[in-house]
């Protein structure tokens, strides 16, 4: 494992801290989520009771390899906790998320959670979101329009930087819910609550990897150890 995969697996160790028998967990998506699931499989082979919602088909399958229970939203409408990666983190706790393109189910299984909980190795803890690039769900009617209108809310907010429509393979990226990705590259986000209120009023625009008031804490690995910043319990 190289040093990034062992402090994404520390932070996953800890955060299995916080689960408890009879939990309603949401399962994350992601190469640190990755972790955490399989640390649910492993409890569930010793007896842990807990029943899992996946955040993405590719979550899915990981879960239902290692046996772990599954079931959806509607079987289960409010979870005790989410555990889930960032791709960055600031010190209000306020996330970026959708690098893997499950941002919508992400973000669905986030807002039905009791608590969310982000795991990361220290490389994604900013001082000011931006520098990844921020994912936007678009609906595929309509596309050049929709980029149209995202381009000028955001330049209205004083924000400049390349759109890119996500590609994989040749194709145009979808994600599990049939929509495009729009990453936009805005080096810094000043404001990202007054970006992530544009953004909810954009025609075409399904959702957006700004996560607001979500987390309630995140684990964070890196060299000089696992930090906790807010309360995760």
């Amino acid at each position: 494992m190289s040093d990034r995969e062992v402090f994404k697996r520390q932070a996953a160790e800890r955060a299995m801290g916080f689960v408890r028998p009879g939990m309603k967990l949401g399962l994350g998506s992601g190469s640190t989520a990755r972790h955490f699931v399989d640390l649910v499989g492993e409890g569930v082979r010793r007896g842990l009771d807990v029943v899992c919602v996946p955040t993405s088909e590719a979550t899915f399958r990981q879960a239902e390899a290692l046996g772990v229970p599954l079931a959806t939203l509607d079987d289960i409408p409010e979870l005790d906790l989410t555990v889930d990666g960032a791709d960055e983190i600031d010190p209000s706790l306020r996330l970026i998320k959708g690098g893997g393109g499950a941002l919508l189910r992400e973000k669905i299984v986030a807002a039905s959670s009791r608590r969310m909980l982000a795991i990361a190795d220290s490389t994604k803890r900013v001082a000011r979101l931006g520098a990844f690039p921020l994912s936007i769900e678009v609906v595929p009617f309509g596309l050049a329009s929709t980029r149209r209108r995202v381009e000028r809310a955001s330049a209205a907010l004083g924000l400049t930087g390349t759109f890119a429509l996500r590609r994989r393979e040749g194709d145009n990226f979808v994600t599990d819910c049939g929509h495009y990705i729009l990453d936009c590259a805005f080096g810094a986000i000043p404001d990202p609550e007054a970006l992530a209120r544009a953004l909810a009023f954009t025609p075409g625009v399904v959702e957006h990897g700004l996560f607001i008031g979500l987390a309630s804490a995140a684990i964070v690995a890196g060299p000089n150890g696992v930090e906790i910043l807010g309360a995760p319990a």
